[in-house]
């Protein structure tokens, strides 16, 4: 059972806030997307996220010397998370919020794929039932609860451009603790922003350029604020934190509470609520995160 003291609830409670804020990113990101290039939004969050983390870290004392070792860390780091969340707006031109988040919750057994193979971490068998089942579930939702589509495996393009994205994502977070030296993870997500905007002001330079900034919609101001401070700043702190207390698999096994949240920003957004069957998929997922959780 989840302990209910120490870094390893308090791992679990960051990822619980993790899921939350980070379905906010779907249902607003879905309203931006066709806006704004999403090179251009993923590189203001960046540089806004890291002026934002870096303004609190200069707060509790600046960077300690020992950080700026081995700097390409936070490039490869921030580099497999800006790949993420490009792909991930890329992906919601076409693809619902809540199919969306359905592929997001593909990522934990990628990240215990990963987990294996950088850090030797081991899946027991009822941590790999779980597994099976919360994919089971979102593999539902992704279809739309129609059989036929599950299995002729038919996604969207949106979809699996995002399941890409989410490949990044699942790396990043062993990835996390393998090249991780000791350092505040409030730190280390500094390092991480700056990285990540480094390879974005890379790639993303032109299209940020030829972005008409002050004729942006409301909305898309909106998401960059959203983004940058939730789902940017806070979310990279969480599983920063998070990473260092509990299994890659165990962490990204709170992705699976992404669509139940999502569900219930769309219907704060007046959007209605999906069919009794997409529910069911939903069910699926909860149910393999109470089982994964058993072995915490």
């Amino acid at each position: 059972m989840v302990s209910l003291t120490g870094p390893s609830a308090r791992g679990h409670a960051a990822m619980l806030l993790f899921s939350a804020l980070v379905a906010g990113s779907f249902s607003l990101g879905s309203l931006a997307a066709n806006e704004i290039a999403p090179l251009a939004l993923v590189l203001a969050r960046f540089v806004l996220a890291a002026v934002l983390v870096g303004a609190l870290v200069g707060l509790r004392g600046g960077v300690p010397r020992a950080a700026f070792q081995a700097p390409l860390r936070y490039v490869a780091l921030g580099g497999l998370f800006a790949i993420y969340f490009v792909l991930m707006f890329e992906g919601l031109k076409t693809a619902p919020p809540v199919s969306a988040a359905a592929v997001f919750t593909m990522t934990p057994i990628m990240s215990a794929v990963f987990g294996w193979f950088l850090l030797r971490q081991v899946t027991t068998p009822l941590m790999a039932l779980s597994l099976s089942v919360g994919a089971l579930g979102a593999l539902w939702v992704i279809f739309g609860a129609d059989v036929n589509a599950l299995l002729a495996f038919r996604m969207g393009g949106g979809e699996v451009i995002y399941l890409v994205g989410c490949a990044a994502h699942a790396l990043y977070t062993p990835l996390i603790r393998k090249l991780n030296r000791g350092e505040d993870p409030l730190v280390f997500t500094l390092g991480t922003l700056i990285g990540g905007a480094v390879v974005l002001a890379v790639i993303a330079g032109p299209a940020a350029i030829a972005t008409d900034w002050g004729a942006l919609p409301g909305i898309v101001w909106i998401t960059i604020a959203y983004t940058t401070i939730f789902a940017t700043a806070v979310t990279f702190y969480l599983v920063q934190y998070a990473t260092l207390h509990l299994p890659s698999s165990k962490v990204m096994a709170y992705t699976w509470l992404t669509p139940s949240w999502v569900i219930l920003w769309e219907i704060g957004f007046g959007n209605g609520t999906p069919s009794v069957l997409i529910l069911a998929g939903v069910a699926l997922t909860i149910i393999a995160l109470l089982g994964l959780l058993k072995e915490a």
